[in-house]
């Protein structure tokens, strides 16, 4: 999908100091169509966020609105799976519309993308953080000598990358970082990244599952061939490239579609790629009011999605109270998985799994 595909701008919400910032000018002349409303907060648009209303317009809401915004608090949290920190967010929501996203669950119902416009002051703290760590010195999963930020926590980045160049920004800013690189996963084959040089200094991680429960689970996504088949082209360009299989979704069958998956990745890629090549396991968790969210859109999906009998109550890291497979049915997911991984695709390193 093109820009022209995955959006149809027809309003932006802004503050009105992120509107009148340039990396604000820039997003709003590239929409000169849009009609352009003022807001106190991108936290609080009544029409957007909470409205209940908008369920049977979950696509529309994302592909129709899209908000201004400055990111106010800027922290880098530890996280010690995808990266080391967290990096503060340069963009929230997502035009895409995976079933069993979390992002949805940040501001309610669809959640369009808001893009920070204030990246300037984003990139100079995180300069600032890599500069108060100095050097890494024990090597983790995560990498054995750089500090890895997560650039993507709450966006597709290379999606929010065709509305504004703060994904340039970040990737020229972690180019010239000695001893950190930025790290993102994605569902969207973006090739004008490949023009961005990142010399080393990022990490994409392509996420993967089996076509079966792509076509069902990744709406608006580039299709997994797709995103298998641009593997390389990122590793000539000069990222490195890791893989997410996630999420493994357990429903009957779910074995024989990852080996095949897993596979074709083998068949697909070059020796550059298998040889640094890394991935996260990341087994499914849900969420009941998300669950209830795509009764109103998208109700097939629930039928793999949310399975009561296999699954129990977490409260994840960030608060919210979650769905996961029961611990025994899970444990025995991650070992079936790994065990595949092993078979089909051993020159394949497991960086974690849960």
């Amino acid at each position: 999908m093109s820009v022209e595909q995955l959006f149809d701008i027809r309003r932006i919400w802004a503050e009105p100091d992120a509107l009148a910032s340039p990396r604000g000018q820039q997003v709003a002349l590239s929409f000169p169509d849009a009609e352009i409303v003022e807001v106190a907060s991108h936290w609080n648009i009544e029409a957007l966020h909470g409205n209940a209303g908008n369920v049977d317009r979950w696509v529309r809401v994302k592909t129709e609105n899209l908000v201004l915004g400055e990111k106010k608090s800027l922290s880098a949290r530890p996280n010690g799976r995808s990266a080391d920190f967290i990096a503060p967010s340069t963009a929230n929501g997502c035009a895409l519309a995976c079933a069993y996203c979390y992002v949805p669950r940040q501001k309610g119902y669809a959640n369009p993308v808001t893009v920070f416009t204030n990246i300037d002051r984003i990139v100079r703290y995180l300069r600032g953080h890599v500069r108060r760590q100095g050097p890494k010195t024990e090597p983790n999963q995560v990498h054995h000598t750089d500090w890895v930020y997560d650039i993507g926590e709450n966006s597709d980045v290379a999606v929010d990358a065709l509305l504004s160049d703060n994904v340039a920004d970040l990737v020229g800013c972690f180019r010239d970082l000695p001893g950190a690189r930025a790290s993102f996963a994605t569902k969207y084959v973006n090739r004008e990244l490949l023009g961005l040089d990142p010399q080393g200094g990022t990490r994409i991680r392509f996420s993967l599952m089996p076509e079966r429960d792509s076509r069902l689970l990744d709406v608006r996504t580039t299709p997994v061939a797709r995103r298998i088949a641009a593997i390389d082209d990122f590793v000539a360009a000069g990222y490195e490239v890791h893989l997410n299989l996630s999420p493994v979704v357990l429903r009957e069958g779910w074995q024989a579609d990852w080996a095949e998956l897993l596979t074709r990745i083998g068949d697909v890629t070059g020796p550059a790629f298998r040889a640094q090549a890394a991935a996260e396991v990341i087994l499914l968790t849900h969420n009941e009011g998300l669950h209830e969210v795509n009764l109103g859109w998208h109700p097939r999906a629930e039928e793999v999605l949310w399975r009561p009998a296999i699954q129990q109550g977490k409260r994840s890291g960030n608060g919210m109270w979650n769905v996961r497979y029961r611990d025994t049915v899970k444990a025995r997911g991650v070992r079936e998985l790994r065990a595949l991984v092993e078979r089909h695709a051993p020159w394949l390193r497991i960086r974690y799994a849960f």
